[in-house]
This record gives C-alpha cells, structure tokens and sequence, in this order.
C-alpha cells in the first residue's frame, strides 16, 4: 500500500496538475488523511514546483459556521478573502484539491440558509472565477473519510471500510503497481478517439431511452466541441482535472431540452442525499423534480438562479466502466458521474465552444453556452440506455446501445 500511495501521489503531481519547472502550486486538502498531503507535496517539488502552499479544510467545521453564523456573517467577503481571490485571478497558480468528505455532513442544517448564502456571495466570486477559466492548470481527486467509508461499506469496522475505501480509490485511479502516469497516457489517448469521432458526426441532437423511463433530448450545434480525458492551457502544458475520470463531455445549448430524466444513482448534493429522483424538462428547463429523499433540497437547487434549471452539460461513460464494475455506489460525484453517461445543471464550459476560452461572457451567452452560480452532475446511464445522435441533414447515428458505445 505504501508504494501505491507514493504512485498515486506521483500521478496527481505529474499527470492531475502535470506540474512544470517553476510552477507556482496551491493544494486544497481535507484534513482526513495528513500523511497523503505530505506525500503530495514532495512529489510536487519532486516534479519542479518552486512554491506548494497547502490550505486544510474541515467539513464540520463548515457545518458549525452554517449551523451558528448569522446569515448576514456568511454572506460577507472579507478583505483577506478578496485579495486571495485577486491573487489567484493574476498569479493563477495550479492547484490540486484532495477531498475526503462525509456525503451526510449537512445532515441538520438549514440548506436554505446555506443556498441564500450562496446567492449573496457568488456575483462577488464570479469575476475572479471567469478570470481564472482555461488559464489554470488543476486536478480534483479523493482520499478516504471514516464516515464515508462506512456508507459505502456499511457491513465493515470502521479500520476496514477505510481500507477497501482506499483500495477502490487507486484501482479507479489506475493505479495498479504498473506506472499510473503511463497508465493516465493511454487513457487520455482513448478518450481523445472517442471525442474526435462525435465531433467528425456533426451533431444538432441527442436522444436518450431507457427501460426505466428516461425519455429526452438535448439539443447541440456547429459551435460545441467535446471534452475529456487530458485538457490544455497554452503555454502551461495539459493536466487531468479529474482523477478518476471515464468522460467524454459537452456543453449543451441552452435552452434545448425536452423530457423526462430518470437518476440512475443518489447525488450527494451541498454535504445532503437526494435519492430516487427525476427531473423533467419542458422548452429547455426543469419544469418538474420529484425525489423520494431530498425533494426540498432538489427544488432549492434548480432554483438558485436562472440558469440552474437549464443544462450546462452532457456526459457520455461507458456503462462497462471500471468505476460501475467495482459494484460500489461511492455516494461521491466524482466516482459516481464516472460509472454512468450523466448531465449537469448549471453552468456549461467555455472551452466547450469553439474559441469559447478567448469569448467575453456575452460572446459565450449569445453562442447559448449556459450560465449559473451551480454545476451540478446528476447520473442517468443504465445497463439499457440507448443514445441516438442525430445530424444536421436529419441522419441518425448510435452513440449507445444498450450501455456501451457502439462505434
């Protein structure tokens, strides 16, 4: 195990953030697993950084502020922050986040206070944010947490369901005892493939059905490209946002959305569960949500602005993909929209549209690339689904069946 974390750590640093000579990192990291976070960092400077600077985080103390602060202390930038923000925007330093969250923190807390929060303090982030999109390089990945560990193996001791926790997190990861960065190429490779092809179809629409009801479609154009794998920022090199990741992704137009989406798995959404729940779309936004568990949280979240009813991303994953083989439900987005196709409510990517990245905001919302304070991933892929594209001469082309690619 302890060579395989070494190699984990190597990959984030030299395939997640892929760092150069003299780059400038900031780590974002739960305080879960220190040790890891050490690793990290060596391997950081190991692979040239000049500066790693690591900022923890505790999920429960950000439930304590939640449950305690007044609204109107939530909703402030301070100074500090502001200039934190400022920094990031002009330096733009790559950053890895390391997260290990409990996907019930939120349990008991106000969610509306929360979102209201969020609504005040997202307009004064959003310039830095905008600055900062397809100029940084960064890479998302996880290590364990007790009390997540023990919701996806529930039968185990605490020690143990860390441990195969931990296991499910590497091999996931490929990382495997072969070298994972070689692994991470010839991933990006096959993943890139798979991109070129959807773009060589010309696609104005997707359709997607399956036994358990799903019945929609999703509107695109000459404009969109497709994502996945490794992405680029010119003059830094490429980098893997997401580790693990098993997506070849779009940015939908917006406002072109018909149908009824049926989840195919639990969304972790703000620290809360939503489960067995069903969105529906009618002239290209969220007309109705039902959810068995978490029917306020879900409504509060379509709700947050204009855009958070619309589309911002479609996803495509093989059905037969290592994340879905392990047979685990992660109850964790990052693993979760990587064992099935999936959408996203809220903001879409720019570098997603054509030249998106060298677009003003305005340039972006008039090519319909949709805009929202949330992104939010929600899982639809199932062992049946069928997704048909279909061009702008009218010609139909299978992207799925039953699953699984089908070129």
């Amino acid at each position: 195990m302890d060579q395989k974390l070494k190699d984990y750590a190597r990959l984030l640093a030299r395939r997640g953030v892929n760092v150069q000579k003299g780059d400038e990192v900031w780590v974002e990291a739960s305080l879960d697993h220190p040790e890891f976070v050490r690793l990290c960092v060596e391997e950081l400077y190991n692979a040239g950084a000049s500066y790693v600077e690591v900022h923890w985080s505790d999920s429960l103390v950000q439930k304590i502020k939640y449950q305690k602060e007044k609204l109107s202390q939530l909703s402030k930038i301070r100074s500090y922050q502001l200039a934190r923000l400022k920094y990031r925007a002009k330096k733009l330093p790559s950053t890895l986040y390391i997260m290990g969250d409990d996907p019930n923190v939120m349990n008991g807390v106000n969610m509306k206070k929360v979102a209201k929060a969020r609504m005040k303090t997202y307009p004064k982030i959003k310039p830095f944010r905008d600055a900062m999109d397809g100029k940084y390089k960064w890479c998302i990945a996880a290590v364990p947490n007790a009390n997540w560990a023990k919701m996806v193996f529930p039968g185990e001791s605490e020690e143990v369901a860390v441990a195969k926790l931990w296991d499910a997190i590497l091999s996931t990861s490929r990382v495997d005892g072969n070298d994972p960065v070689k692994n991470w190429e010839d991933h990006n490779k096959k993943l890139k493939e798979k991109r070129a092809a959807l773009e060589s179809f010309g696609l104005v629409e997707l359709r997607y059905k399956s036994s358990n009801g799903t019945d929609f479609k999703v509107g695109l154009d000459e404009y969109r490209v497709w994502g996945g794998g490794s992405e680029e920022v010119v003059g830094k090199g490429d980098f893997n946002p997401n580790i693990p990741s098993e997506e070849v992704f779009t940015s939908p137009v917006a406002g072109q959305a018909e149908g009824l989406l049926i989840a195919s798995k639990p969304l972790s959404y703000n620290g809360a569960l939503i489960e067995d729940f069903s969105i529906r779309f009618k002239d290209g936004k969220v007309c109705e949500v039902k959810a068995k568990k978490g029917q306020k949280i879900l409504e509060q979240m379509v709700s947050m602005d204009e855009g958070a009813s619309m589309l911002g991303e479609c996803a495509l994953i093989a059905y037969d993909s290592p994340i879905r083989e392990t047979g685990l439900l992660f109850y964790n987005t990052l693993f979760d929209e990587n064992a099935a196709c999936h959408f996203a409510l809220g903001a879409g990517f720019p570098d997603c549209i054509k030249g998106g990245l060298d677009m003003s905001h305005d340039e972006l919302v008039s090519h319909k690339m949709n805009d929202s304070m949330i992104h939010v991933d929600f899982m639809v892929g199932t062992a049946d689904l069928d997704v048909v594209g279909i061009t702008k001469d009218g010609k139909e082309i299978q992207i799925f069946k039953d699953g699984n690619w089908a070129f």
